[in-house]
């Protein structure tokens, strides 16, 4: 017997970062708007946004060097860097807002003060560094940068990394002490305890099976529940897709025009973890290198300071891996299903272009441990094998998209947002920065989606996120205002970071 579908007024699918921001953003707005969710895990954070499962970097483009390139005439572009970096501070100052308002009691459980910085050696990549250190170093963002070739200056800030380094090539490092580490997995399940203290229902183990238009232009979903099999429908006025690898899918199902020539390659990622304490107390930072010829931007290697289940942890990768699964929980058929008439010919023009990324990812699986080993004594000369092991991180799905620029097939390495022409559909496909940017991302949802609310809504967004329709880069002296008062709300000023560390707290 079909049951009688629950309404909504909005329905999020998946409970990742971006639905509980995008959540709490719209009861903040609306509060008296019905909102439901749908997991298909048991808990909130557990895919995408889980701490085990991303590099919980609060992307800045502070050390991430693939987001400055080097013109042909030798000066580097920072665009990408300030684009990515102020999409970053609007995180910032809205969770300083949840801080400052009781939504989010105590900062200190999913963000830590922690410098960023960029390593290279290598005389041309030293040159590079150089000349990104003095182009970034100029605006009031990135304020602050120091660059170093000495090494005895570098054994002061990354000494693990400095020692038995016997090599006489040139290296040199860029360091930013306003970094942070976030643990996404833990903010996840904050924001969610807060939306169920909102009265948001949301249902664990619930798998969306089908979404579909109804006659009277509502959206109607399908859902089992994964334990008793039982199947329910209910209805929105608007849903966002937030489930990571399983949006694709979602998207395909719903049967918008805007789903069309769309695909997805999926990649997944290895880290190396130490499990010697005496170790891992020797760094502190998060250091990124440059990516190899062929390897996607979130392949970087980078030797991380994570703080993950109240303790200090050091992780170094990712290595690439290749599973067809669109998910870490998900299914070996994703990618074959995912292929459709529409979108085979975007999907085999990307196979065609991407014989670089082929090779690196086949190279990838091929590494033995002593190979990984070797890799990762590049960033720390006398690593020994016994104190290092190897854990599968998260699935990614890079989007596969026609463009003007890059023609058909071009793969993506963003985030994207597609919704529907109404607004009254969206979902987020994509990988890095991700979770970091989830601010910018879901004011981008709620511009498209519900445009003829914007002007209402304006002066609680800027109560939210100060910063709202300005450019912080252009404004030295509103950044600097802003930055005090969210560093001090999440506890990221000078004082507090020197106690955390002088007594080990986390």
């Amino acid at each position: 017997m079909y049951d009688k579908p629950t309404e909504s007024d909005i329905i999020l699918i998946g409970a990742g970062v971006m639905s509980a921001t995008l959540g709490i953003l719209l009861k903040e707005l609306v509060p008296d708007w019905k909102v439901t969710v749908f997991e298909t895990l048991a808990a909130a954070g557990e895919e995408s946004s889980n701490e085990w499962n991303n590099a919980g970097t609060g992307h800045a483009a502070l050390c991430e060097l693939n987001y400055t390139k080097e013109n042909p005439d030798g000066s580097v572009d920072i665009s990408k860097a300030l684009k990515i970096n102020e999409q970053f501070q609007l995180s910032k100052q809205f969770w300083s807002y949840l801080v400052k308002n009781g939504r989010l009691r105590k900062p200190e459980d999913f963000i830590m003060s922690l410098p960023h910085m960029s390593y290279v050696h290598g005389e041309e990549n030293v040159q590079f560094l150089k000349k990104r250190y003095e182009a970034l170093s100029q605006n009031p963002l990135f304020a602050g940068m120091e660059f170093s070739d000495d090494p005895e200056q570098l054994k002061q800030w990354i000494p693990l990394m400095m020692d038995g380094r016997e090599s006489n090539e040139p290296i040199a490092a860029t360091k930013m002490d306003t970094g942070t580490d976030v643990n996404f997995g833990a903010l996840t399940r904050i924001m969610f305890d807060h939306l169920e203290n909102e009265n948001v229902n949301i249902h664990y183990k619930h798998n969306v099976l089908d979404i579909k238009r109804t006659h009277g232009g509502l959206w109607e979903l399908e859902v089992i529940h994964m334990e008793s099999g039982r199947i329910t429908h209910h209805t929105a006025k608007f849903v966002f897709i937030g489930a990571g690898g399983g949006s694709l899918h979602l998207l395909q199902k719903s049967g918008i025009p805007e789903a069309k020539n769309i695909g997805g390659f999926p990649v997944s990622g290895l880290f190396m973890v130490c499990n010697n304490p005496d170790v891992v107390e020797q760094h502190h930072a998060k250091v990124y290198g440059k990516a190899p010829v062929g390897a996607p931007p979130m392949s970087v290697p980078h030797l991380d300071t994570r703080y993950i289940d109240n303790k200090r942890s050091l992780l170094f990768g990712p290595f690439a891996g290749f599973s067809p699964k669109f998910l870490k929980t998900g299914s070996i058929f994703d990618l074959i299903t995912s292929v459709k008439p529409y979108n085979v010919l975007t999907m085999l023009s990307a196979g065609a272009k991407q014989m670089a990324l082929t090779k690196y990812l086949i190279k990838q699986l091929m590494l033995s441990k002593e190979q990984r080993m070797e890799e990762l004594r590049q960033f720390i000369p006398n690593a020994k094998d016994s104190d290092w092991e190897l854990i599968v991180a998260g699935q990614r799905v890079q989007v596969i998209k026609d463009t003007e620029a890059g023609g058909k097939g071009t793969l993506q390495f963003g985030t994207e947002v597609v919704s529907a022409a109404d607004g009254s559909i969206a979902a987020l496909l994509g990988a890095s920065p991700g979770a970091s940017t989830a601010v910018h991302v879901m004011l981008d949802v709620l511009q498209r989606c519900f445009p003829e609310r914007m002007e209402e809504w304006e002066p609680k967004i800027k109560e939210m996120v100060p910063s709202y329709g300005q450019s912080l880069a252009d404004d030295r002296a509103l950044f600097q205002e802003i930055q005090a008062l969210t560093d001090e709300l999440l506890g990221l000023d000078e004082k507090t970071v020197g106690h955390a560390e002088a007594t080990g707290s986390y």
